[in-house]
């Protein structure tokens, strides 16, 4: 969690008074396991927003989920044809790109919080912090996130939706967040967000996991722990069909 979110949610309670309203999150799944036939899995958060005293505002607040991946570095290439031959030409580097963004609420993002708590809290795929290590120019820099961003978009992996969280009696919530086949593995938070009049009233925090489990976990263990053999064996692995291919064919 970034040190402005973290910041802003130690501080949460002295703006609100000594009574602020509480969020009571949990998720369908705590785990989520990826096998060989894993087409994608759908994700229920849900919960309750405990009001001081038990009485609901006669405005309701409304509720933003976010579920965010683990961080990675990434290098970004760009392509350009010289000479006819699309060769690497301009790149940049982030220090801090979630391999995975889905964000839902009750409402559109532009009407619930202004531009700078959006940043505070990075809610909304524009107000991603990434992070840029490489020397570029601010243009050059945001020309490259606003690339990255969209490719990630195309690919599923970064997703929102302003009518994704139903709120029921003012008080129950629930958000459906779809995780796409294709979903990096790593330690993911599932974030719930009371928002008023513009302002974050409550926050809470849950974790999911989501790994390789089966052959698919074993031949992933077996690449980090033993790097060496795996690619001895994966190119030998190749050649022996290679070989037998062409003995079929030769026999035709």
């Amino acid at each position: 969690m970034r040190l402005g979110r973290i910041l802003a949610l130690l501080t949460m309670p002295l703006l609100l008074g000594a009574n602020p309203p509480r969020l009571v999150p949990d998720v369908s799944q705590r785990q989520i396991d990826i096998i060989y036939s894993f087409t994608g899995a759908e994700l229920l958060l849900f919960g309750a927003i405990l009001y001081p005293g038990g009485r609901v505002p006669d405005k309701p607040a409304d509720i933003a989920v976010v579920l965010r991946g683990p961080v990675e570095p990434i290098l970004v290439r760009e392509k350009q044809k010289i000479a006819g031959i699309w060769m690497n030409a301009d790149s940049a580097r982030f220090r801090s790109m979630p391999s995975f963004y889905a964000v839902a609420s009750s409402r559109s993002l532009g009407g619930l919080v202004d531009e700078r708590t959006s940043a505070i809290y990075e809610l909304g795929v524009n107000n991603l912090q990434l992070s840029p290590s490489s020397q570029e120019a601010a243009e050059e820099q945001k020309r490259f996130e606003a690339g990255l961003v969209d490719l990630k978009r195309r690919s599923g992996l970064y997703v929102e939706d302003p009518k994704g969280v139903e709120i029921t009696d003012g008080v129950l919530y629930r958000a459906r967040i779809a995780i796409p086949a294709r979903v990096p593995v790593g330690k993911y938070t599932a974030e719930t967000f009371l928002i008023q009049d513009g302002r974050v009233l409550a926050a809470a925090v849950r974790d999911v996991d989501i790994d390789k489990s089966g052959f698919e976990r074993f031949i992933a263990t077996a690449a980090q722990a033993h790097g060496f053999i795996y690619g001895a064996c994966a190119v030998a692995i190749s050649l022996l069909f290679g070989w037998a291919a062409s003995m079929l064919f030769r026999r035709r």
